[in-house]
């Protein structure tokens, strides 16, 4: 079963239908222990970064990081692929999880934030999220933040300059993008999650 995270985050639902329809057996929970079950875990995010304090709170971030740990497929996406990281301007007082380095930043004052509608992005040939994915696809952003080039960086995307638009290390994915609005596209990168 995939554990598609509940927080108080938004995006929970569009999320649960791409999956349904892509015959995935999978639950909303904000149940630490059901979390911990898992065969995958999803983490959705729309808006604030500080709202992922609230995985600490409830004890989702100990599940989350408990399922890591045993090799669990992981899945961020929008503001949870940047709770990977160590942390985002955003919100300076509220940790990331820390399994990538760097910090989210805001995007320069030359460009329209937020990134809203659909750009490229260029995809390493190497990424296993990104299989029978063509590099500049486009894909659906929604986002004021962005998380840093890093080396586990697998697809970037140029808006006031390059930024990180899926990383991927070992079992552990994230996407800024929002798959389950990316038609096609998105949904095959979610097959391929899936399919891990």
């Amino acid at each position: 079963m995939i554990a598609i995270v509940d927080y108080g985050a938004g995006n929970l639902v569009s999320v649960k239908k791409a999956l349904d329809w892509l015959e995935q057996e999978c639950a909303i929970t904000s149940d630490p222990e059901e979390v911990a079950k898992a065969s995958k875990i999803v983490l959705p995010g729309v808006g604030h970064f500080a709202s992922t304090a609230a995985l600490g709170r409830s004890g989702l971030t100990q599940a989350i990081t408990d399922g890591i740990e045993r090799g669990i497929p992981f899945l961020g996406i929008c503001v949870g692929m940047q709770w990977m990281f160590q942390g985002s301007h955003e919100s300076l007082e509220t940790p990331g999880l820390g399994v990538l380095e760097g910090e989210c930043g805001r995007f320069p004052g030359n460009v329209k934030s937020p990134h809203v509608g659909w750009n490229q992005i260029d995809i390493s040939s190497s990424s296993r999220l990104f299989r029978d994915v063509p590099s500049r696809s486009f894909v659906y952003f929604t986002h004021s933040f962005r998380a840093p080039m890093s080396d586990a960086t697998v697809a970037c995307c140029e808006y006031g300059g390059a930024f990180s638009a899926a990383v991927e290390r070992d079992h552990l994915f994230g996407v800024q993008f929002h798959p389950e609005k990316s038609g096609e596209t998105g949904l095959k990168i979610l097959r391929n999650f899936c399919l891990l």
